[in-house]
């Protein structure tokens, strides 16, 4: 048998020895490495997608539950709660909302149909973030496309029904400006038909807290608007792709039946949320959250405060005869007794039952027959602590013929 030598013996120990050296050396310079603290810029959370806000959990980078905030009863617009709401901000996909009245208005009008026919341009199909995925040349009803735009915030949808309404997204642009300053929207400007983070060379769709809320108030005085913001989950393309509500509220929160959230990472995480609850709604805008869902929270207790200490309490029932009547000359009849064309109800606080309410009747004089059934004849003026609350027309009751040549003398004298 053959035995090895001292000499080789010792010369393969060291090689081990060696060896096994090395390797605890850069196993303890690895351990370092990884232990050792990251500099600032390195430990700043990679931002999500831009416009993903189901899965998104990077924010703007705020401490405070949200940059701006404000709570609204639209009926009368009393604001019942603020926080910086005049702070021009990012609008993300927000933006939305002025493409969803301005289309809503249009249906409105009888100039846009729900079955039109929007097909998809190259451009829309070129889309990034939240999309549908549309196609170029691909066809879906004017309802369909409004479902993705404002459940699913999907911006190819949203490019496309603005070049099928305008014929371009610049010229879009342009009519979302002009509706903004109508409604008296001074800390906002559109550059873009869906919000998402402005490329190079860009600028950032901004507004307001306070801005939003007046949009929100005009939003929700369309039915359509309020059905496509209700739903949960929808179908689209046969079922192949399915539409799930951004809004979380409207599972969470009892009443809700919308508007819209918009989300990238220098706007945080924000909701203009609508609520109606025995005959009241509220709006509650929340801006720049820096933490998925903070939105939603702090829009729900905006809303419960709102309904837990506010109430609407009706002064008159649609139909109701007013105080006073009016004389009518040359009519069948002397006089008529207007009645209310729709619910005089006022907003106030629970705590506050003997709030100064008063009716201002603005009413002509006299009236001249003939006059038509629920012809307008007046308004009546709801004042709660001297300011101006809500205006609602008064109607004529019945239809007035023409009297007899007897009646029509008299009423000349």
């Amino acid at each position: 048998m053959r035995v090895p030598s001292t000499k080789s013996s010792n010369r393969s120990r060291a090689e081990r020895d060696f060896i096994r050296c090395a390797l605890i050396f850069f196993i303890a310079a690895l351990t370092a490495v990884a232990l050792a603290p990251l500099p600032a810029h390195a430990r700043r959370p990679r931002a999500p997608h831009p416009s993903d806000e189901e899965s998104a959990t990077a924010t703007s980078g705020l401490n405070e539950p949200y940059a701006a905030a404000v709570a609204m009863e639209p009926v009368s617009g009393t604001i019942i709660f603020d926080k910086d709401m005049h702070r021009q901000w990012p609008t993300a996909s927000l933006a939305k909302m002025m493409l969803m009245l301005i289309v809503a208005r249009k249906i409105h009008d009888g100039s846009l149909k729900l079955d039109d026919r929007v097909t998809t341009s190259r451009r829309a199909a070129d889309m990034g973030g939240s999309q549908v995925y549309l196609k170029e040349g691909e066809t879906f009803s004017l309802d369909d496309m409004m479902k993705a735009v404002v459940v699913h915030s999907a911006n190819d949808a949203s490019l496309a029904v603005a070049e099928y309404v305008a014929g371009s997204a610049e010229a879009f642009v342009v009519m979302m400006n002009q509706q903004a300053a109508a409604l008296g929207m001074k800390d906002t400007h559109y550059y873009s038909v869906h919000g998402l983070p402005p490329a190079e060379g860009q600028q950032t769709d901004v507004s307001s807290a306070y801005d939003l809320a007046l949009l929100a108030r005009e939003l929700v005085k369309y039915p359509d608007v309020l059905r496509w913001s209700a739903i949960d989950t929808a179908p689209f393309r046969n079922g192949t792709f399915q539409l799930r509500n951004t809004n979380h509220l409207v599972r969470t929160f009892p009443g809700c039946d919308g508007l819209k959230t918009g989300f990238y990472y220098k706007a945080g995480f924000n909701v203009v949320a609508t609520a109606l609850r025995n005959g009241m709604r509220l709006i509650a805008v929340v801006l720049g959250s820096p933490r998925k869902n903070e939105n939603f929270k702090q829009a729900a207790v905006l809303m419960s405060e709102g309904f837990a200490n506010y109430e609407m309490r009706q002064v008159a029932k649609p139909g109701a005869a007013i105080a006073r009547p009016i004389a009518v000359k040359g009519g069948a009849v002397s006089t008529i007794t207007p009645i209310w064309g729709g619910n005089a109800s006022v907003f106030v606080k629970r705590d506050n039952p003997g709030s100064s309410i008063t009716i201002d009747y603005k009413l002509p004089a006299s009236l001249a027959a003939p006059i038509r059934a629920g012809q307008e004849v007046g308004t009546g003026e709801i004042v709660v602590g001297g300011k101006l609350q809500q205006e609602i027309p008064l109607l004529a009751p019945s239809k007035v013929a023409e009297g007899s040549l007897v009646q029509r003398l008299l009423g000349k004298l």
